[in-house]
């Protein structure tokens, strides 16, 4: 008896050992497991930082294989057979002779030169010859043009106003003229000053203290101060012109929307910035742009913006954009260079499956160029897109969602494919309208001048002045899309803002105003 009870015993000792080692076991594999993952992930990062400092910063994929449509020059796969499938004929080599260039029509291509701009003003001078010229008779000129550049100089410009008085009249009365509108009343700094300072700053990058250095080498001394006063004064002028964009730009059905940072001294932080931001909103149809300050990323500050807004929005995968989905009202569409971008990240992980990806997503764009170059309508790029990228979107998602199971969720790919089907729904949406991009890539192309500006004049003063250079982003941006050139917009707007109607005000936005002032140069 003693020795069943014994056996029974030992038994439930081993197995109590045995179960105490499979969980140690278990424990251990887990353990193992999570360190390989952040082996992975610190790899992931490594290679990221790597890319950041030492890689290329292009996007763009081609495939080792791939060869240029024969007709449009579009790049649509890897074998003839695509070509073949796309014309229902058979694909055929061409082959051509190149005449090698002598050196005389080398030396001709050389001398070939643009000709130099019929608008510019012309400062002749005229070379006789040496010599007595007695008898002679001129039968032709050689003229040569040389493209030469004066620094711009300041001038004061006196505005004389006599005062006439009338002394025979029983009431003796004085007459003078009215003085113009002024940009800054009771100023003393004229449009073309304004304007040269502001475009300086929030197109050239440069910060107003190196402006007043460039003034000082002329011989003219401005402080800061004034030149900040002058900008906090003329933004106070431009707010009605801006307040009229702000209208046009929210009265769209379609708009694309970003945001990125700007620092901001506040008196509430001392020794360090405020990180505020700067709220894009862009009508790819107009080309017009409008920039908002808001103190933070919260969705508070495009919900304010948008408040009547009913159309689509084009975003990225930014969670505080979720929020604004609302059927009926407001759709959202994704950007597919955001889903590029995490494949592209991914090619050191998983190259095969990512470069699969990048594959189908160039095919997108391919389409997307050929509209482009074709120059179609929207109901025509909507066609195409129906036949051709409908296709290639379904498949894509068939892919994505049967490989998601056989990848690691922490992995470089994972995230990617997690990203991309959190957002394909609304990726997919861009087809349904010709009007629709594929990307978010023209809001973000905006955003560029922030973002040069911000390294070089690294802060604004406080909250206010950040929502002026709001202002100035906006307007510029407009000018910059419309290819109109934002000096001579700016000095022209000063000069007829202060006794501009408010019906007129929305001819002095830059689509309308090219259109106005058509014979100006660009």
């Amino acid at each position: 008896m003693e020795n069943n009870l014994d056996h029974i015993n030992l038994i439930i000792t081993l197995k109590d050992e045995n179960d105490l080692l499979r969980q140690n076991n278990s424990d251990l594999t887990n353990r193992l497991q999570e360190s390989e993952y952040n082996l992975l992930y610190a790899k992931q990062e490594l290679e990221k930082l790597r890319r950041l400092f030492f890689g290329s910063k292009s996007e763009s994929f081609k495939h080792e294989n791939q060869f240029i449509h024969p007709t449009l020059g579009f790049d649509y796969g890897d074998t003839k057979e695509v070509v073949e499938a796309e014309t229902g004929k058979e694909a055929e080599i061409i082959t051509y002779q190149r005449i090698k260039a002598t050196e005389k029509n080398k030396q001709i291509l050389i001398n070939s030169r643009q000709p130099l701009p019929a608008h510019l003003p012309r400062i002749t001078v005229v070379i006789e010859p040496e010599g007595d010229l007695t008898g002679a008779v001129k039968i032709r000129e050689e003229i040569t043009e040389i493209l030469e550049y004066t620094t711009g100089k300041l001038h004061v410009k006196r505005i004389v106003r006599p005062v006439y008085a009338f002394p025979a009249r029983e009431e003796q009365s004085i007459v003078i003229a009215d003085l113009p509108s002024l940009p800054i009343p009771k100023g003393n700094a004229g449009a073309s000053l304004i304007a040269y300072i502001l475009v300086s700053k929030f197109v050239d990058h440069l910060p107003f203290y190196r402006i007043a250095k460039m003034f000082k080498r002329d011989g003219v001394i401005l402080s800061e101060s004034t030149i900040n006063d002058w900008f906090k004064a003329t933004c106070i002028l431009l707010v009605v012109l801006y307040n009229r964009l702000v209208e046009v730009v929210r009265s769209q059905d379609y708009l694309q929307v970003d945001e990125t940072t700007i620092r901001v001294l506040d008196r509430n932080k001392p020794g360090t910035t405020h990180q505020g931001y700067h709220w894009g909103y862009h009508s790819p149809i107009l080309k017009l742009v409008c920039f908002h300050y808001e103190k933070g990323r919260g969705r508070e500050g495009p919900e304010r913006f948008l408040k009547d807004f009913r159309g689509t929005l084009q975003t990225d995968g930014y969670a505080g954009y979720n929020s604004f989905e609302k059927p009926g009202e407001i759709s959202l569409i994704s950007c597919l260079a955001h889903i590029r971008r995490k494949f592209h990240e991914s090619l050191d992980n998983d190259k095969p499956r990512a470069t699969y990806v990048l594959e189908k997503i160039r095919l997108l764009y391919d389409i997307e160029r050929e509209c482009e170059v074709l120059n179609l309508d929207f109901d025509a790029i909507k066609q195409i897109r129906q036949k051709k990228a409908v296709p290639i979107l379904k498949e894509l998602e068939t892919w994505l969602k049967l490989n998601k199971p056989h990848i690691l969720p922490r992995s470089s790919i994972g995230k990617a494919i997690d990203y991309t089907l959190n957002l394909w729904e609304r990726q997919k949406r861009y087809v349904n309208d010709g009007r629709y991009k594929i990307d978010n890539n023209l809001i973000e192309n905006c955003m560029r001048p922030i973002a040069l500006s911000r390294k070089n004049f690294l802060f604004a003063g406080c909250h206010e002045a950040a929502q002026h250079g709001a202002i100035l982003f906006s307007l510029f941006a407009c000018c910059l899309k419309n290819e109109v050139n934002p000096n001579h917009w700016l000095v022209d707007v000063l000069t007829r803002l202060p006794d501009c109607k408010q019906s007129e005000l929305e001819d002095l936005l830059p689509h309308k105003w090219k259109s106005i002032n058509i014979n100006l140069p660009a």
